[in-house]
């Protein structure tokens, strides 16, 4: 059976996990997202494979998109009914991946 990896990454890790993929042997293709939460540009790589190599590509993804702490500035809305707006640093973590596997009825490579 066939399967499909779906990975949205950050950005920052794009490069090194196509490079890591293709040592590997495996083919992606890349494609530009942008994520909700910091609204920052993403990657989404779709990754077609037997069933048997489903483990094996994620554990690269795992060791390439690892999840780190980042300084953003965000809005915060200061006193009454004026609506003022106020930037302040906050930490939040980024990178890391969100991985789907979804059964492909039919794959080629040509």
């Amino acid at each position: 059976m066939k399967k499909l990896v779906i990975a949205v990454i950050q950005d920052k890790d794009s490069v090194k996990l196509m490079e890591s993929l293709v040592d590997k042997g495996f083919r992606a293709t890349k494609l530009a997202s942008t994520g909700g939460f910091l609204k920052a540009g993403n990657t989404t790589m779709l990754i077609g494979v037997d069933k048997n190599q489903v483990n094996e590509v994620v554990e690269v993804i795992k060791s390439v998109c690892q999840s780190r702490e980042k300084m953003v500035t965000t809005m915060s809305p200061i006193g009454g009914a004026v609506e003022s707006y106020v930037p302040y640093p906050v930490e939040v973590v980024v990178g890391g991946a969100t991985i789907f596997v979804l059964d492909v009825e039919r794959f080629e490579q040509v």
